[in-house]
């Protein structure tokens, strides 16, 4: 049985992520099984790049020994969650509901009231889950991307 401690009992921190942070966070996003199969292509040659990290609103879960569990990323005009990733064997600790929360805490600074989020079909659940009501869907692009995608709005409250 998992914990219930939140994440601060736990020793994790949320920071703002640095251009050092970048090829970690690459691989997080290339080694989640979320993206095995079928749904490989899209992160097989993706980049998290110094870059993006300087232009975007770009935070990651940080353990007690140092370890990346997990990042976001919120683009504030347009207004989008634009990546959110977690370890895959950090996954069920709470850390994606802490990484949301975090989120919606940057997005309320920012002005917003909600934030749309293009999800990843299986992780539409999760976002169900903190809050996000179903709004549509993203037809797939191919070859960039080869399925729908449901679009839902994060309420930032």
């Amino acid at each position: 049985m998992r914990s219930r401690l939140t994440g601060a009992e736990r020793g994790i921190a949320v920071r703002r992520a640095v251009a050092g942070d970048a090829k970690r966070l690459t691989a997080l996003v290339r080694g989640a099984r979320a993206y095995e199969g079928p749904y490989a292509p899209m992160v097989a040659g993706y980049r998290v790049g110094p870059d993006y990290i300087e232009t975007h609103e770009v935070h990651i879960a940080v353990g007690a020994d140092g370890r990346r569990l997990g990042f976001y990323s919120l683009v504030l005009d347009p207004p989008e969650l634009d990546l959110m990733f977690v370890a895959d064997d950090a996954q069920g600790l709470g850390i994606g509901r802490l990484l949301v929360a975090h989120m919606q805490d940057r997005a309320r600074e920012a002005g917003l009231d909600a934030v749309p989020v293009i999800a990843h079909p299986p992780a539409e659940g999760f976002y169900r889950s903190v809050g996000a009501r179903r709004t549509g869907t993203r037809a797939a692009s191919p070859p960039a991307v080869m399925w729908d995608r449901p679009e839902l709005l994060i309420p930032v409250v």
